[in-house]
């Protein structure tokens, strides 16, 4: 149940089967922990199954056979949506607290209120916010345009929730927390399909819902929670998209006097895969993400790799003597077209509200100053809109201003140095020998969980490694995306709160490690994998032991989100509480 991948699926594009010779680097890596691939069925390497929990489970909690198999068709959408419910709640508890505005909402709020009553952002006047905050409907929408540096989908988004319940702290946070916790469900789905375990799945999900950043960011009117749903749910799709694959492919092989699947080089080649809807979708919810950040366009490009390379994997375990030639020749266009183009296609869609109106910032540059451009022939909205882009990337790139909470990527994995995005002090405090309480929003993640997460991405970088599996592969890909390309603009002003686009990846990097600890089910495959001696034939004594340590590192994860709580929702402590929360000097 608790396995970080089935028996049947381990190391499944991996090395020759056991049996062969060994090839010579096969040799080389078993020094570092190599371990061939089993041998498994054809059918369950292309589409593996899902693990189901053993029956001691159920006898040790009294539950009848039939009783258990209903619950185990139901655990695969009852156990997320439990998770779902528990993470809403804590994100929805007291969301228009602090009643304030707090960093960058200053920002985004105004910009979402005014883009989605005129379809452009305004140029507000300063010190606006508390007059918003006392009577909002004092405050008139500015008419002249207003330079903003980020394309519009986050903002139509929060501005959504602004329609719903109007210019407040609650309506402008309102969206945000709803993609905050839908991003629970969709990770608890996508660890399920990715480790092909409920309780992994659920696992992955509830270590997201209790992850300090991701909690802060879905409370706080932002644009790079918004980036990390799409990205998610990008991932998700492409994840469903290669599952579909990989069963076509197992479909058309042919099948033997036994009944066995064999390998066919003819059909691997040249099969294709025919209209792939899922993939399609994952081109729209990267265009969306590249529409609310840019950096979301580093995302599209690490994805549209990933999914070619699956391709070619999946071509190779069918039988496919030149894989790489096969997806060059029937799957290399078609990714292309259903990713980039229909990104960009959706980017530009995302702009109409700029479009159709003529007091958007930049609006009229064609007409005005680039009526003598030699690309005239264009629609005078696509030169304005381009002229936009380039003055934003150099707004971007320029960026170089000192900010107090400013921090190098290199920091990030180990929480060197938080955002406070609000913090208030209340003297006369009696619980404190200072006399002072103080309230504050910080923007970290859950130190437990990030710090064994450093741990957790070297397991995974080693197993993709050496032990060949694409799922490591997949997580490090999704960390990478979010995080390396911050590395290329180091002197920039840049900020911890960026790395919630990867949150999710680190959850299922930790996950992975968690299943590694507790183990597979002891298969004979599994007990020589984990080195198991005739003392414990069954691997149920180091099962038991791994499955009490992973247990004890969640519920540590969990009592520190619980203890970091009031720096989450900026509850009022006494000052000795506060400053006994932060455990590094680089947190003040």
């Amino acid at each position: 149940m608790t396995s970080t991948a089935p028996e049947t699926q381990r190391g499944q594009d991996a090395g020759d089967p056991l049996g062969e010779q060994p090839t010579s680097w096969q040799r080389r890596l078993r020094r570092f922990g190599h371990v061939p691939r089993p041998e498994t069925p054809l059918r369950d390497r292309l589409d593996p199954p899902y693990t189901r929990p053993g029956r001691q489970v159920w006898s040790v909690l009294a539950i009848p056979p039939h009783v258990a198999d209903r619950l185990v068709r139901w655990s695969g959408w009852g156990g997320p949506l439990l998770i779902t419910l528990i993470a809403g709640l804590l994100r929805f508890w007291k969301l228009d607290r602090p009643h304030a505005v707090i960093f960058d909402e200053t920002y985004y709020a105004k910009d979402a209120w005014a883009l989605v009553n005129q379809g452009y952002e305004g140029s507000w006047p300063k010190d606006v916010d508390k007059l918003i905050l006392k009577d909002p409907s004092s405050v008139p929408i500015p008419t002249d345009p207003g330079y903003v540096v980020h394309p519009p989908v986050g903002k139509w988004i929060i501005g959504f929730g602004e329609q719903l319940f109007g210019f407040t702290p609650f309506g402008w946070r309102f969206m945000v927390a709803v993609l905050g916790t839908v991003s629970v469900l969709l990770l608890c789905r996508i660890g399920r399909r990715l480790f092909r375990s409920t309780f992994l799945g659920c696992l992955a999900g509830l270590l997201l819902a209790v992850d300090g950043l991701h909690f802060v960011m879905s409370r706080t009117a932002l644009l790079d929670l918004i980036v990390m749903f799409f990205v998610l749910a990008a991932f998700g799709c492409l994840v469903v998209d290669r599952d579909r694959a990989r069963r076509r492919l197992a479909d058309a092989l042919p099948v033997d006097e036994e009944g066995v699947l064999r390998p066919d080089a003819r059909i691997a080649e040249t099969l294709r895969l025919g209209w792939r809807p899922w993939r399609l979708a994952a081109g729209v919810m990267l265009g969306l993400a590249f529409a609310t950040k840019w950096n979301g366009l580093y995302v599209l490009a690490a994805f549209g790799l990933m999914t070619v390379l699956w391709d070619v994997g999946a071509r190779r375990t069918a039988g496919a003597v030149k894989p790489y030639m096969a997806v060059l020749l029937r799957d290399l266009v078609p990714a292309f077209v259903s990713t980039v183009p229909v990104a960009i296609v959706t980017y530009v869609v995302s702009w109409t509200g700029w479009i159709v109106t003529d007091k958007g910032y930049y609006r009229n540059w064609a007409a005005t100053e680039g009526k003598n451009s030699s690309w005239n022939w264009l629609p005078d909205w696509l030169r304005s809109l381009w002229h936009y882009e380039n003055q934003v990337y150099d707004f971007h790139v320029g960026l170089t201003s000192g900010h107090t909470y400013e921090s190098n990527p290199w920091s990030w994995l180990v929480l060197g140095r938080p955002v406070s995005y609000f913090y208030e002090e209340q003297a006369g405090c009696k619980e404190s020998t200072t006399g002072k309480c103080a309230s504050e929003v910080l923007a970290i993640g859950t130190p437990l969980l990030w710090w064994l997460a450093c741990f957790a991405l070297a397991y995974v970088v080693w197993r993709w490694l050496f032990r060949r599996d694409w799922r490591a592969g997949a997580i490090a890909c999704g960390v990478a995306a979010g995080w390396v390309p911050w590395f290329f603009y180091q002197e920039r002003t840049i900020f911890l709160f960026y790395a919630v686009v990867f949150v999710p990846f680190l959850c299922l990097a930790v996950t992975m490690l968690l299943g590694a600890i507790v183990g597979p089910a002891a298969g004979q495959g599994a007990r020589a994998e984990l080195g198991l001696t005739s003392g414990d034939p069954t691997g149920e004594r180091r099962r038991t032991l791994g499955a009490i340590a992973a247990g004890v590192l969640v519920l540590l994860i969990v009592w520190n989100f619980i203890y970091f709580w009031p720096l989450y929702t900026g509850t009022s402590i006494p000052e000795d509480l506060w400053r006994d929360r932060m455990w590094l000097d680089t947190w003040v």
